[in-house]
């Protein structure tokens, strides 16, 4: 099993930046991708923001040139910087672990952007 733990939420003014960060519970050298999901009310969850074992990225188009995902296995940890915050950013967003075990997600973290 293995448990993920978001933070860095909160509220920022539209313009603002923000760093999500999320924990793992065991070593996550090996997972095969970790990335970000967010779910803004009454929309479905979707894709921010990948990283895989290599290393390679993958982002959503919204989020080009402003949002940068990064991991250190040593720490267990992925981390998303977000700059140029919109107010269309508002969501929870999720971290998520794909793994030999199975695929696995954090409880959510709030990131509201004011206007």
């Amino acid at each position: 099993q293995v448990q993920l733990v978001e933070s860095g939420g909160g509220l920022v003014q539209a313009g603002g930046s923000l760093r999500l960060s999320c924990a793992a519970s065991i070593g996550i050298f090996n997972f095969n991708v970790m990335g970000w999901y967010r779910q803004a009310p009454g929309k479905q969850r979707e894709l921010v923001a990948t990283i895989d074992k290599g290393r390679t990225t993958n982002y959503a188009d919204s989020v080009k040139g402003r949002f940068t995902v990064s991991k250190d296995n040593a720490k267990n940890t992925v981390w998303m910087e977000m700059n140029s915050l919109k107010p269309e950013d508002t969501a929870v967003y999720y971290c998520n672990a794909q793994t030999w075990a199975g695929n696995y997600w954090g409880q959510g973290t709030q990131v509201t952007v004011s206007s």
